[in-house]
């Protein structure tokens, strides 16, 4: 298990151990993460499971997936360092993660 935390666009924090090999937002609705709506199930055609990456972290959650993108333009998050959680598979190189999340997900 690895420690990320959630951090809600009001400064809520939700630290959570999170299980390896399975995505960012699997992990936060299986530990009732609030901000994390995911309402496709992890299939990235909602965008409501957007989360913004801090720059020193981009290289270990590595690149945008191609879904990515488009989900993102259609939501309006133009922030670069925004993506979909569903698209970000855990792993050991991820303990201590920080990860925000939008006022709302749309």
């Amino acid at each position: 298990m690895v420690h990320i935390t959630y951090i809600t666009s009001d400064g809520r924090v939700q630290a959570i151990e999170a299980r390896i090999g399975i995505s960012l937002m699997e992990n936060a609705v299986g530990n009732s993460v609030e901000g994390i709506d995911a309402v496709c199930g992890g299939n990235a055609y909602c965008g409501t499971c957007r989360v913004y990456i801090d720059p020193d972290w981009q290289d270990k959650v590595g690149s945008k997936t191609e879904l990515e993108d488009p989900m993102l333009e259609i939501a309006g998050d133009e922030d670069p360092a925004a993506r979909l959680s569903c698209q970000i598979v855990v792993t050991s190189e991820l303990d201590g993660l920080v990860v925000r999340l939008p006022v709302t997900q749309t």
